[in-house]
């Protein structure tokens, strides 16, 4: 069965953006259409328009006469990325923890319970499933924000979350326990319903991930 052109461009926007944030398309390097087109079976309209719309969110760099770059990176960009990530999250919270019902609950148990399996998985030792930590880690901080009642807020939200995301995977290192227990902090304050605890133990858990990356990065 033939994929429609809609399922094509989807597909091959998300194969792309998952290579630059896991590193695969390294910050800086040529986007060069012809090998773009091998790697990902997609036509060159597809592959434009998919590059135009990475441009727009800001992984993709296009320049005049010289083509697509994916975004370099730096550690004063990953620092606005990181604060306009606590702007965002924090505020979405805010509006998320009184207006979450018993099914916005059952959502933030679920995503806090398959994170933390993962998160002790790490601390064993085992290392082996880092795609599938940030997902579960990305599906319990959207669980959190998930009442906020704002589409726009959380479309934002996601592209400064992959941006982020970007720069943690570019380091490949994890905080360990430290992390897993502000976890458990927002997860415990959200349940509780404390708006003011979650929100400020968020921004420590943000600014701790920002200050590890920054290091590694020297």
């Amino acid at each position: 069965m033939t994929k429609s052109p809609n399922t094509v461009g989807s597909t091959t926007y998300q194969r792309i953006k998952r290579d630059i944030i896991f590193g695969e398309l390294a910050p800086g390097s040529k986007l060069k259409l012809d090998r773009l087109r091998e790697r990902y079976e997609a036509s060159m309209s597809t592959l434009r328009e998919t590059l135009s719309r990475l441009s727009s969110e800001g992984f993709v760099a296009a320049e005049e006469q010289r083509g697509f770059f994916v975004t370099a990176v730096s550690k004063e960009d990953l620092i606005e990325v990181a604060n306009l990530r606590i702007l965002l999250e924090c505020h979405a919270l805010s509006l998320s923890i009184p207006n979450g019902d018993t099914e916005w609950e059952g959502n933030l148990v679920a995503a806090h319970h398959k994170l933390h399996l993962m998160e002790k998985r790490m601390l064993a030792g085992d290392t082996s499933s880092r795609e599938e930590w940030k997902r579960f880690d990305w599906e319990f901080h959207l669980a959190t924000i998930q009442a906020c009642g704002s589409a726009n807020l959380l479309a934002l939200h996601a592209i400064l979350y992959d941006k982020y995301l970007r720069y943690q995977m570019l380091v490949l290192t994890e905080r360990g326990e430290e992390a897993v227990n502000e976890h458990r902090a927002i997860f415990e304050a959200a349940l509780e319903r404390d708006a003011k605890k979650a929100t400020k133990v968020l921004k420590h858990h943000i600014d701790n991930g920002l200050q590890h990356t920054l290091a590694q990065m020297d």
